[in-house]
């Protein structure tokens, strides 16, 4: 919803459209929004600060700190209490609140200055600007540093299919330590939502960073569409989409407390809602597992890294 024209970008995209995803959504019984101000510089927040004024039924909302930017749109990292102040206010003005529901560390950069960071957002918490603080992207011994300052509610990593580094050590981590775990990228940015095509990859814009990433390319991009295939199997099985798989999938570990998915139109919302109430059996998940083990490239890195 951020839009073009920016590090890490889907390419462009109509406010309109976001703003009718966020109202469907919230239609359909979603109860949070999570998103950042790097994304779109500040424009991804802005419409969520659209689209949900004056509803009765507002969202909880999560964004984040430690990306910033200047004039000329160069990005830079910081966890300097100031500019932790200053862009929670900057948020709240974007985003036309008067409190951040849950407040995150977007990635722990500079590493020398996340307990600074830490405790300028407990000192918000303490003010009444944020009413709970995360982390995102931080390993477990970076979470037992922030613990030490105030309580860690929340992480957020990369999990999917695909990506299942987390289940080694981050998520009994965060289970031993009462740590709500909120997964971004669980459709491994679209490619297991069940509409990614080879010829949608080939045409997407320059800006659209998912086309220079190796899930989307060759050997393993003939890997992920069969897999998606598979997927696409299972879910009709129960009348869910392949993305609601990949969801499920997820869904299933009880350290995972949600999954973000990132809808860029209303009609979105159908294939990926039904995930809320969806469970795959024991052995549909080990049918994915088999298959990733007989049909990952040898040459390649293993699927935790793909």
């Amino acid at each position: 919803m951020g839009g073009g024209g920016m590090p890490m970008a889907w390419g462009p995209q109509d406010d309109n459209d976001s703003i009718g995803a966020i109202h469907a959504a919230l239609d359909r019984g979603i109860n949070w929004i999570d998103t950042a101000p790097i994304y779109g510089f500040g424009h991804s927040e802005e419409v969520v600060g659209r689209a949900i004024k004056g509803r009765a039924n507002r969202p909880y909302v999560f964004t984040k700190f430690s990306i910033v930017w200047d004039d000329k749109r160069e990005v830079t990292r910081n966890l300097k209490r100031e500019s932790v102040v200053r862009e929670c206010e900057e948020s709240l003005r974007r985003l036309q609140i008067d409190a951040i529901d849950l407040y995150q560390v977007h990635w722990p950069d500079p590493a020398g200055d996340i307990e600074e960071g830490w405790a300028a957002a407990a000192e918000l918490q303490k003010a009444g600007k944020v009413r709970w603080i995360g982390v995102s992207n931080f390993k477990p011994e970076q979470m037992t540093r922030m613990e030490a300052i105030a309580p860690v509610t929340s992480l957020q990593p990369p999990y999917s299919i695909l990506s299942p580094d987390i289940e080694a050590e981050i998520l009994p981590f965060c289970a031993a330590h009462n740590i709500g775990v909120i997964v971004y990228s669980p459709m491994k940015s679209g490619l297991l939502s069940g509409a990614m095509t080879r010829e949608r990859i080939a045409n997407m814009p320059e800006d659209d960073f998912r086309q220079r990433t190796i899930s989307f390319k060759e050997p393993l991009l003939t890997r992920n569409l069969n897999l998606v295939e598979l997927m696409r199997v299972i879910g009709a099985r129960h009348g869910r989409t392949p993305g609601e798989v990949a969801l499920a999938w997820t869904l299933r570990r009880p350290e995972v407390t949600g999954a973000i998915v990132g809808m860029r139109s209303p009609q979105q919302v159908d294939g990926v809602v039904g995930a809320a109430d969806f469970r795959l059996s024991s052995g549909e998940v080990e049918e994915i597992a088999a298959f990733l083990r007989d049909n990952t490239p040898q040459q390649n890195t293993p699927p935790a890294a793909a």
